[in-house]
């Protein structure tokens, strides 16, 4: 059974690139564009076993909805990743103490993408 993701980014172009990059290799890719369209998301089916995420998003960023999403019942080890621009270490020590897995800094090759991604999803 493939695995699903959830992308979550305020840019359409970035959503739709990760998304034809990561169902080409077999994953079944959700989407939301931003942190609290992606909090709802998490209350449907299908549960995500993986959510990656932009940190700089209207209505609510990653780092607010990484917090969130810990704290909801079945997303505590859900490996969270995030994609974004940013890369100041303060911004990645604040998305680690939020719950974030990993980080990636846009932008990232598609198999670079691929090599992360089955790192931090077992059996991917």
């Amino acid at each position: 059974m493939s695995k699903t993701i959830l992308v979550v980014d305020d840019s359409g172009t970035m959503i739709l690139s990760l998304k034809n990059n990561l169902e080409i290799s077999g994953f079944k890719v959700i989407t939301a564009n931003d942190g609290a369209a992606a909090l709802t998301r998490l209350g449907q089916a299908p549960k995500p076993d993986l959510i990656i995420t932009d940190i700089n998003m209207p209505n609510m960023g990653g780092i607010e909805f990484i917090g969130k999403a810990r704290a909801l019942p079945g997303f505590r080890f859900t490996p969270i990743l995030v994609l974004t621009t940013e890369s100041q270490q303060a911004k990645r020590d604040e998305a680690r103490s939020a719950g974030a897995s990993g980080w990636m800094v846009k932008p990232v090759p598609g198999a670079e993408l691929l090599k992360i991604v089955k790192q931090v999803l077992p059996g991917a």
